[in-house]
């Protein structure tokens, strides 16, 4: 299995850019409604906390001068206005990350794209802030001058430093992992834990011939969109990526007494083949090849552990990682895309559209006990 090469003419850096039909058309509709279903639950935190700090708000501004009911009403409500802008305003940025403003964005220094989305946030809030005063607070056709020369650049000033906090609460989240910033705060693996879980080991095939035709950064751009692509099925069947090594990448599954839960890691799989396929003619486009990839997958329990000081990280070790490592390997051998172990089919049961070789027993380096090694096509992605 390889790399499919679709050309053999070097292109520029500016012609690896992937083509805007790549983002648009259904494909941004579909991110849109992904991205707005999995917000739900942000949007109500976002209008109860609106409602909230609302009220603090009148209550160190104005309660002296509006003490009633009603103007705490007022207010919430004007809270609940902007935690659903700021709500909005995330959506677009999340559904929009893969057009071409959003990759343009990325390109430039995380404090750039912290600045601009900032700016973006406030100019937001601050629009609707200005409506929001004319429909609660009517006064005539005008906006009040102390409204204007107290509350606005007020409102400017709070909103911009909530926007640029709550951006780098995000990077930061992104660039540790949710995992790892849980852990320091709460100290879950300050010691060694035991867990089980599947773990999935994909691998990206034959990228070093390709570096070698390609050249290394081009490679890498490849390889870089491919984890950028595959990181929305991941996300979308419940999977979390520790870590990505090369051209590699790592991502896990709590072990649970569902089978349909435990299928996700196949289901994943399916889907990211899937959407692998459909994104085939932009990486055509773009690199002149189709990324082939391969997976292995196993089950077992997992010691997890944070690691480092200047640089921290969590670390797996165990027996589970190596044999997930192997499976992927062998995937090779036996010219497949995806092989699991014995204990991974037995944990999924037989969830529909799965076609399973017969197991093979087969040898794993540094392992004496030999591991059941399944061959399995057709897996259904719509658990």
């Amino acid at each position: 299995m390889g790399l499919t090469r679709i050309g053999s003419r070097r292109r520029s850096d500016r012609d690896s850019r992937v083509p805007p039909q790549h983002f648009g058309g259904e494909r941004g509709r579909s991110d849109f409604v992904t991205g707005f279903r999995r917000q739900l639950p942000v949007l109500f935190g976002s209008l109860a906390l609106g409602f909230v700090i609302g009220c603090l708000y009148h209550a160190v501004f104005y309660d002296s001068a509006s003490p009633g009911l009603r103007g705490y009403v007022l207010s919430g409500l004007n809270g609940v206005g902007i935690g659903f802008t700021a709500w909005a305003v995330q959506l677009v940025f999340i559904s929009g990350s893969r057009s071409d403003l959003g990759e343009a964005l990325r390109r430039w220094p995380v404090a750039v794209e912290l600045l601009v989305r900032a700016l973006v946030m406030t100019m937001a809030l601050v629009v609707v802030g200005l409506v929001l005063q004319f429909v609660l607070f009517p006064s005539g056709r005008s906006v009040p001058d102390e409204w204007l020369r107290v509350d606005l650049p007020r409102i400017i000033v709070i909103s911009f430093a909530v926007s640029l906090i709550f951006r780098l609460a995000i990077e930061s989240r992104q660039f540790v992992g949710s995992e790892l910033l849980m852990s320091a705060l709460l100290g879950t693996y300050h010691r060694p834990a035991r867990r089980e879980l599947i773990v999935v080991f994909l691998d990206l095939a034959s990228s070093t011939t390709l570096a070698e035709s390609m050249g290394e950064v081009r490679v890498h751009d490849l390889i870089t969109r491919f984890f950028y692509d595959i990181d929305e099925p991941i996300r979308a069947f419940g999977g979390r990526v520790h870590s990505y090594v090369g051209d590699e990448a790592i991502f896990t599954w709590p072990v649970s007494d569902d089978p349909a839960r435990n299928a996700r890691c196949i289901a994943c799989f399916t889907a990211i083949e899937a959407k692998m396929a459909r994104l085939a003619p932009s990486y055509q486009r773009a690199f002149g090849v189709v990324p082939n990839f391969r997976a292995g997958i196993h089950a077992g329990p997992v010691i997890v552990s944070e690691c480092g000081e200047s640089k921290r990280q969590l670390a797996y070790f165990g027996d589970t990682m190596n044999v997930a490592a192997r499976l992927c390997d062998y995937c090779k051998a036996v010219d497949a895309r995806l092989v699991v172990s014995g204990k991974v089919m037995r944990l999924v049961g037989t969830p529909a559209g799965i076609a399973g070789a017969e197991g093979q027993a087969i040898a794993v380096r540094g392992r004496e006990e030999q591991v059941e090694a399944h061959v399995v096509r057709g897996a259904s992605h719509t658990c």
